[in-house]
């Protein structure tokens, strides 16, 4: 599963042992939730198939399993995914933090 963020994002996170991603209601009628995908680093259009600008794709954690998330509905739901309530995600699931570009995330 991938979280992708900016730069401010990505440092808050990251500064943790246990990554903790909060929950906040996105623009549109998207319920409020921390989200994550399975797109990886690198898809085409990745920004717009998330819905979110280009400068929240810069960076990535990336970590085992989907313990507690949903998926959205709709078509989108087989790749996103989210959970209404702030989300953890313990040392021995995570596999990557930092730019997503040069991430492996597979």
């Amino acid at each position: 599963m991938i979280h992708y963020t900016n730069v401010k994002g990505w440092k808050a996170i990251r500064s943790q042992v246990d990554w903790t991603f909060k929950s906040h209601k996105p623009p549109d009628d998207h319920a409020k939730g921390a989200y994550f995908t399975t797109f990886p680093p690198g898809t085409r259009n990745l920004a717009s198939l998330l819905g979110i600008p280009k400068t929240k794709i810069e960076f990535a954690f990336c970590f085992r399993g989907i313990d507690g998330l949903s998926p959205i509905r709709g078509p989108r739901g087989q790749q996103i995914f989210y959970c209404s309530e702030n989300y953890l995600v313990k040392k021995p699931r995570q596999e990557y933090e930092g730019l997503a570009e040069t991430g492996d995330c597979s």
